[in-house]
């Protein structure tokens, strides 16, 4: 059953109507608009969530006042719950901030098979109440200087990166308390990473942010009692490395007699490349192109010929590449 028509308009009434009050001059309104949204995505919304059709038009209301009538449009067209909600809410920002995928911010995830970086029961001793202590977590040969791994856990490869997934165990802490891990040279934040009690065995995983000076040590981990600190990372957040674009060639070859012709297709692209571009060539003069053009649907060109000379070879080629990413 689809949300009453006036139901909607009461809702939306109380957001559009203090709004703007633009309205489409050449085709359906904001609120025509608004209501074929919630009526199209009724059913899903009533099955796939456990809120209200009506109380999720009210929580939509403000992003259907504030969206733009073209991406209010878009929304209205899309197919999926997911598109809709991308051309209302995953629009690129408009303030000139950085979006994901962005080199400076966007992060690639790493996991690792789990592996000990910090075991203060083995080296280092108990970290004392209300004092911080610092750690290596990146680019090191060996985590055995405080208790981990006398190896370098696989993360060589890594590099230095910006912040690390760690599951931070504390043992036999002397009182109730808690421990927070930051960026070594960072301001210490009032969060907490794990909290425990007094004779405690209690773990949580953790993404750390680290510092990416040139310091040995990345991290501080403050605890607020006294207490043993095991950690183990499972992965890491490192930027994206650029790659130089792969490309192959993809040939195939005709021989034509004289005052005949070819007519064929350029091969396709091996698994994981796209085409990016191709053509027809002859190595004579007096074979002619008849036609070349680009097949809908595939990009694969198609190749025509006609021998006018003596027996000839032609070939048409596809040129494929790939980003390898990471």
């Amino acid at each position: 059953m689809k949300l009453k028509s006036m139901t909607l308009a009461a809702t939306l009434a109380l957001v559009l109507a203090p709004s703007t009050g633009t309205w489409a001059a050449d085709g359906p309104s904001r609120e025509d608009l608004a209501r074929k949204i919630v009526d199209r995505w009724s059913d899903h919304i009533r099955d796939t969530y456990p809120i209200g059709v009506a109380d999720w038009s009210v929580e939509m209301a403000p992003v259907f006042a504030e969206a733009s009538l073209e991406e209010l449009r878009a929304a209205a067209a899309a197919t999926t719950f997911q598109e809709m909600n991308t051309q209302l809410l995953g629009l690129p920002p408009r303030d000139g901030t950085r979006a994901l995928g962005d080199a400076a911010q966007d992060l690639v995830f790493v996991p690792v098979t789990p592996c000990r970086l910090i075991d203060t029961r083995v080296a280092g001793g108990p970290i004392a109440a209300n004092s911080t202590r610092s750690f290596d977590v990146s680019v090191a040969g060996s985590y055995a200087s405080q208790g981990g791994e006398a190896s370098n856990c696989g993360l060589a490869a890594g590099g230095s990166f910006a912040a690390a997934v760690i599951n931070f165990t504390v043992v036999n802490p002397s009182a109730a308390g808690f421990i927070t891990a930051y960026p070594l040279n960072a301001p210490q934040p009032l969060a907490s990473s794990l909290n425990y009690s007094a004779g405690d065995i209690v773990g949580n995983e953790v993404i750390v942010k680290l510092d990416l000076g040139v310091a040995t040590a990345e991290m501080n981990v403050y605890s607020f009692a006294q207490t043993h600190l095991v950690g183990d990372i499972v992965g890491y957040f490192a930027p994206p490395v650029a790659t130089p674009v792969q490309c192959v060639d993809t040939t195939i070859t005709q021989v034509i007699q004289q005052n005949a012709g070819a007519n064929f297709y350029t091969p396709s692209c091996p698994a994981g490349y796209t085409i990016t571009g191709g053509g027809c060539t002859s190595n004579s003069y007096a074979t002619r192109l008849v036609s070349f053009k680009t097949e809908a649907g595939t990009n694969n060109h198609f190749c025509s010929y006609y021998n006018e000379s003596l027996t000839t070879e032609v070939m048409g080629y596809a040129r494929c590449c790939r980003i390898p990413g990471r």
